[in-house]
């Protein structure tokens, strides 16, 4: 089988902080070049810990931190809902991942779906959809996940080659490679939950459940 090349480019994911809600002992997962974070830390919060300044630091112009103004109950919600307006206006293909413990964010989440603009809230950055990726090293791994997936009621299953590409990029956060992405559709193929023929994919009985 001759598995279509995938042209992609890495997006960006852009992780802001609600440093009231969570503090973040480590910000190792957001190393990778595609990461770019911003802490928003409240008005009476007068210190970062030294580890968390540290990172920021090494991080270089990739991360920065905002000290909010004002004390009301949802002064830091508004800063970040305004900084993500921002951002999505200069690059409208980026990923925002709020990281709070706060769910009055989760009705911004939804409009910004509704608006076709990348976002999701994890209540830690672990908890992030593309750390967890990132962290399923095994193809063994990213199989299982994307097979879950495909049988997960009233999920569009692709029906070529190119689309079930682009649909693991996507499920991926665009965060596996090309031979990554040929090689879950090859084992696919050899598992028997889908046929490809031609360019053209069909899913056997048990995929089709």
């Amino acid at each position: 089988m001759n598995y279509m090349h995938v042209e992609r480019q890495l997006r960006t994911n852009i992780v802001l902080i609600d440093f009231e809600s969570v503090q973040p002992d480590s910000l190792a997962a957001l190393v990778g070049d595609y990461f770019k974070l911003i802490v928003f830390v409240g008005a009476n919060q007068s210190k970062l810990p030294t580890e968390l300044a540290m990172a920021i630091q090494q991080m270089g112009d990739k991360a920065e931190y905002v000290k909010i103004s004002g004390n009301g109950p949802n002064a830091l919600d508004f800063h970040i809902a305004f900084y993500i307006g921002q951002l999505a206006a200069r690059d409208p293909s980026a990923y925002f991942h709020i990281i709070s413990k706060d769910t009055g964010f989760d009705p911004l989440i939804q409009h910004l779906k509704g608006k076709q603009i990348f976002s999701a809230r994890s209540s830690t950055i672990a908890e992030m959809p593309v750390v967890k990726a990132a962290l399923t090293k095994s193809p063994k791994e990213r199989l299982q996940l994307f097979s879950a997936h495909l049988n997960k009621p009233k999920i569009t299953k692709p029906r070529t080659e190119k689309t079930l590409a682009s649909a693991i990029s996507s499920f991926f956060q665009k965060q596996i490679s090309d031979d990554e992405i040929r090689e879950i559709i090859h084992q696919l193929d050899s598992n028997k939950v889908i046929a490809v023929i031609n360019g053209k994919v069909s899913y056997l009985p048990s995929a089709e459940t």
